[in-house]
């Protein structure tokens, strides 16, 4: 299995808390939040990691200079449009593997999210997490009486009849044809000239035309932010790096 990366966006919400960064090497305790995705996928045994990048390309590139092998770059020169053409510029390295891991790189997480999807038996999996700020932010899934994800997107439809609401995570596990499915549909948004689609309007088409192809897993409680704005940096330092570094001392008792 592979992992793929987005990693190319500007983080223009951030103002100057990025410093000219991309948001990926944000540090949180000593680490980039790209070295802590690329740590804790090769700890789950997947080596083959590619990177889509944009912003500050070079940056991204020097930052993981001397670094763990397999990293492989794709840079997106339109990376200002959208993260849908993100997606599509890593075309020609989905459908090399039977599965992979899609992942928004401005998250800052426990390992238990990539060891829920990976160990999911969901073909194509999502991540629910039902503890979340309601507002037009956060992308939210509903699932109904029958388990079936009924919804994807920011503003959930009218008169939706579900019975569990969450925030996605950014995380996804998708096979080899959603992947391939998901590209077509991306070129189908460029096509009606619509380049700044996000993504998520890709896959959320797949899931309302398809939901019996699709699954989640509920990781309430497992933290985990999403880093777009100056208060979300101040969050994650206060609320969710301590819980991480908590249990990474757990884990290093157990192991003496």
């Amino acid at each position: 299995m592979q992992a793929i990366i987005l990693a190319a966006g500007c983080g223009n919400r951030l103002g100057g808390q990025a410093a000219g960064r991309p948001k990926s090497l944000l540090e949180f305790g000593g680490k980039s939040l790209l070295e802590r995705h690329i740590e804790t996928l090769r700890a789950r045994h997947i080596e083959r990691i590619t990177l889509v990048i944009g912003y500050e390309a070079e940056q991204i590139r020097a930052h993981l200079q001397g670094g763990p092998d397999g990293i492989d770059f794709i840079f997106n020169p339109r990376f200002q449009e959208g993260s849908g053409l993100s997606l599509a510029a890593a075309r020609e390295v989905i459908g090399k593997d039977p599965q992979f891991i899609l992942m928004d790189a401005d998250v800052l997480h426990d390992p238990r999210l990539i060891r829920r999807l990976l160990d999911s038996p969901a073909e194509n999996c999502f991540l629910l997490d039902q503890d979340f700020i309601p507002g037009i932010e956060p992308v939210k899934l509903c699932v109904n009486a029958s388990g079936q994800i009924i919804e994807f997107a920011k503003a959930r439809a009218e008169g939706l009849d579900y019975v569990i609401e969450g925030e996605s995570v950014g995380f996804f596990k998708f096979s080899r044809a959603t992947g391939r499915r998901l590209i077509a549909r991306i070129d189908h948004y460029q096509a009606l000239g619509r380049h700044d689609t996000p993504y998520e309007a890709a896959i959320r088409d797949l899931v309302l035309c398809h939901p019996d192809r699709f699954g989640y897993e509920d990781v309430t409680g497992i933290p985990w932010i999403e880093i777009d704005f100056p208060e979300d940096i101040a969050r994650a330092q206060r609320e969710i790096l301590p819980r991480l570094q908590s249990r990474a001392l757990i884990g290093c008792a157990y192991k003496t």
